[in-house]
């Protein structure tokens, strides 16, 4: 892989595989493919989502509500999920066995209490930013390769959002996998169309 190339690895974590408090079907299986790819790349980004306790994500938060429901909230609909990746907890961390020797930028997201947030880039209030796109820009980072869980929602909020940052996006169809609640996965495929996203498999990588 070149020097401007990047690989962004997006919440592998505990709690996002099968025995997780939000488990994504398959989810342990990336980890050998990521580990088998990162070092290809000179420049391994890894994000973890850090949620505080109470955070306005969990359905635990809003009596009566039920995982998967939405409510309104200032910055739009909010999908409740189960209680998940809650700073300093077992299930917050990376997944056994994911090789994180070799990242150079580690982004943890979602520690506003009263905001989500699925891209490594921007919160979900699409205002608040991280400093990850500086960070690659400083890098001479042109393009970004990107996997982890879930290909729906963290992997393609962090695409979507490279792509509208003026990045060369790949997304790696086989070091991810999705949830697919009501269709959100066709419905992230549609807009990556729109971006010029590519979806490829790990064999391309060189």
């Amino acid at each position: 892989m070149k020097d401007n190339q990047a690989l962004i690895v997006v919440d592998v974590q505990k709690d996002f595989l099968e025995t997780g408090a939000l488990p994504v079907k398959d989810g342990s299986q990336v980890v050998p493919v990521i580990n088998r790819i990162s070092p290809k790349f000179k420049h391994v980004v890894f994000t973890q989502d850090w949620h505080p306790q109470g955070h306005i994500s969990f359905a635990s938060s809003h009596p009566g509500k039920a995982p998967y429901s939405t409510i309104d909230v200032s910055y739009g609909k909010q999908v409740l999920w189960p209680e998940h990746c809650v700073q300093n907890t077992v299930g917050a961390e990376f997944a056994d066995g994911l090789n994180t020797e070799n990242g150079d930028c580690f982004v943890k997201k979602g520690a506003h209490s009263d905001i989500d947030s699925y891209s490594a880039f921007l919160e979900a209030d699409r205002k608040t930013k991280t400093d990850l796109g500086v960070w690659l820009k400083s890098q001479g980072i042109t393009e970004v390769f990107v996997c982890g869980l879930a290909t729906d929602f963290c992997v393609s909020w962090t695409a979507i959002d490279a792509a509208d940052e003026g990045f060369k996006v790949y997304v790696i169809e086989d070091a991810s996998r999705g949830i697919d609640v009501n269709g959100s996965l066709d419905e992230a495929r549609a807009e990556w169309k729109k971006r010029g996203i590519k979806i490829i498999d790990s064999s391309e990588i060189n």
